[in-house]
């Protein structure tokens, strides 16, 4: 396969685009995980399949490309991380009501578009459960600028969004502005799921923003050493689920997140091994 990347263009974008994922899914999903909030994911993932769907509407009702199915699954899902903050304001007591209210009306959406753009068709498969080959240079382009700034967001408020993440009330009296944080950290959640469409697809998305995060605290002795690992597994989950869906032919979504289950699962076990050669 290397030599397939050096040659030709969509492998080499779909292969750095794995890479960008295999980074940004992890770490962002290490603070969902941590705060949690796992379902937010799920929520704005299927926003953005609305989002996606309204794209391809206008692509074929109305010929135009003003609005990408790319970009259209981006505008969505950060308009739908807006109005879970919203509604999380609205329902102070109940604030988890929020996720299934846009999650529902994401599906809703979905249907409607899906259904006035003449239903399903391969392109609208690649982006519900990824594509080796739907990569083009202008999303790789646009997924790097989304890499760039949240790897940046999260390396300047680090210690803010360590603090929210642990003790929000102590974040509060320390003077940080929880509710800008935690709006700038939902926006950044919604942008890496709608980057992470092309490579896993809009419906198993979730999947690489926990898994990896689930099976490194199995294994990890502080917050840094499981986003690490988060980090190092979700690479690891994307390259072999690139390369399988390449050579097999197969949409790479699936098999990331069962290579994902297995890390876990061995991580699991790992530490049950450890804990009775401690015990013994």
């Amino acid at each position: 396969m290397l030599a397939d990347i050096l040659e030709y263009d969509f492998l080499r974008n779909t292969f750095l685009t794995g890479l960008l994922i295999g980074i940004i899914a992890p770490l962002l999903g290490t603070f969902i995980v941590v705060r949690r909030l796992s379902l937010i994911a799920d929520a704005l993932s299927h926003v953005t399949l609305a989002g996606i769907a309204f794209g391809l509407l206008l692509e074929k009702k109305f010929a135009t490309t003003i609005i990408t199915p790319l970009y259209g699954g981006m505008i969505f899902s950060v308009l739908g991380s807006i109005f879970i903050e919203k509604l999380r304001g609205v329902y102070k007591a109940y604030e988890e009501l929020a996720i299934p209210i846009i999650l529902s009306g994401g599906v809703g959406l979905s249907v409607i578009f899906i259904s006035l753009a003449d239903g399903f068709n391969t392109e609208l498969f690649n982006y519900l459960f990824g594509s080796v080959s739907a990569v083009s240079q202008k999303d790789f382009l646009t997924i790097l600028g989304i890499s760039v700034f949240v790897i940046i967001i999260i390396f300047l408020f680090y210690k803010e969004l360590i603090t929210l993440s642990f003790d929000e009330e102590h974040a509060k009296v320390s003077g940080i502005h929880a509710k800008r944080i935690h709006l700038l950290f939902i926006i950044l959640t919604a942008l890496v799921i709608a980057a992470s469409i092309r490579i896993v697809g809009v419906l198993l998305v979730s999947a690489l923003m926990t898994l990896p995060v689930a099976a490194s605290m199995r294994l990890a002795r502080g917050f840094k050493q499981t986003i690490i690992l988060s980090v190092v597994f979700g690479e690891t989950a994307v390259i072999l689920g690139l390369l399988s869906g390449y050579y097999f032919s197969i949409p790479p979504g699936g098999t990331i997140v069962m290579i994902s289950i297995v890390i876990l699962l061995f991580s699991i076990g790992i530490k049950k091994y450890a804990k009775k050669k401690v015990v013994n």
